[in-house]
């Protein structure tokens, strides 16, 4: 089975389509007909869901309609742990099957009704093959021994990606490259962040097509210090939005002290003793030379972070690497 959703045309995004594949049809779901998916869900619960990169599909499930898969088999997961170095589902069908999949419709507006033939070809393809490269990347898996390792990545694939914990309202404003940025300029660019919210909810737009984020940061920077910023806002953006913004802008720049927003600072980087810069050593040794005879990238075993977490015995990463990772590290 896959999905697909509409994070390109609207805000917030949704799940609006559903295609299954079963021996002898093909299938697509409409979750935008307003159709009782509770027995659908029920029917998933009964098999191993094959899919392709699971993680958005899951997110997608759990956050629109409460439904997490019971059990997956992730053909992305599967083709990076036999060491396919190309593990995209273009490339996995051309290679099972020798098909080359049309994929012109990737970005289409997947909330359209009634879908084009060929949104509905494209959304079947997703699914249509997916059994042969689920058999043969199943059977590379047995042949090396790494069925097991699979499961528990599946497994964890599910665990990380059905759990929506709400956002920080100190933090999910923070975009990236702002770490640097002083109280005045923090407090307009949350301002800004949440007329954007706001805005794009209000218009169903992606947010990003109402203020990009490199424009919110320069626009914050420079209004803090009396500088124009008009010339940084859209060209075609209506004169009412602009001195909303200007207004939001201005409530920001007069906030009391103690409302600012605070400058997170990064926690100082805590010195590894000689003993554990050792362990780190010998930990990725291991790793590298494990990976290097297994065919696969060395992060499938255990990224940098990974590693220095457990050269340190940081709290919570033996729960975190799965039980295969460890057998190959030698850690437990």
């Amino acid at each position: 089975m896959d999905t697909e959703a509409d994070s390109l045309h609207a805000y917030p995004e949704k799940l609006c389509l559903i295609q299954v594949s079963i021996p002898g049809r093909d299938d697509l779901i409409d979750p935008l007909a307003n159709l009782d998916l509770a027995p659908l869900w029920d029917v998933f619960n009964q098999h191993e869901l094959l899919m392709h990169g699971a993680d958005y599909d899951i997110r997608l499930f759990k956050r629109g309609h409460d439904y997490t898969p019971r059990k997956i088999f992730d053909t992305m997961l599967a083709a990076r742990l036999t060491g396919r170095l190309k593990f995209g589902l273009v490339h996995l069908v051309k290679e099972v099957i020798g098909l080359e999949l049309e994929k012109s419709s990737q970005k289409a507006n997947w909330a359209r009704r009634p879908l084009t033939p060929k949104m509905e070809e494209y959304a079947l393809n997703d699914t249509r093959h997916l059994k042969a490269v689920v058999d043969a990347l199943r059977e590379d898996l047995r042949a090396r021994g790494r069925e097991e390792w699979h499961q528990q990545e599946c497994e964890r694939q599910i665990r990380d990606n059905a759990v929506n914990p709400p956002p920080d309202p100190d933090r999910e404003w923070r975009i990236k490259g702002t770490a640097r940025m002083q109280p005045g300029a923090l407090a307009v660019l949350r301002a800004l962040w949440r007329w954007r919210e706001t805005e794009a909810r209000k218009r169903n737009r992606p947010p990003f097509f109402v203020l990009s984020p490199d424009t919110m940061r320069d626009v914050s920077e420079l209004a803090v210090r009396d500088r124009p910023f008009a010339n940084l806002l859209p060209r075609r953006m209506p004169d009412h939005r602009k001195h909303a913004i200007q207004r939001l802008i201005q409530q920001a720049r007069e906030l009391p002290e103690e409302e600012l927003p605070i400058v997170h600072k990064s926690p100082p980087r805590k010195q590894i003793s000689p003993a554990q810069k050792k362990r780190f050593g010998d930990l990725q040794a291991v790793r590298d030379r494990e990976a290097g005879e297994l065919g696969i990238d060395p992060t499938l075993i255990a990224s940098r972070a990974t590693l220095v977490r457990l050269s340190c015995e940081a709290d919570g990463i033996f729960d975190e690497v799965l039980p295969w990772q460890r057998a190959l590290l030698g850690v437990s």
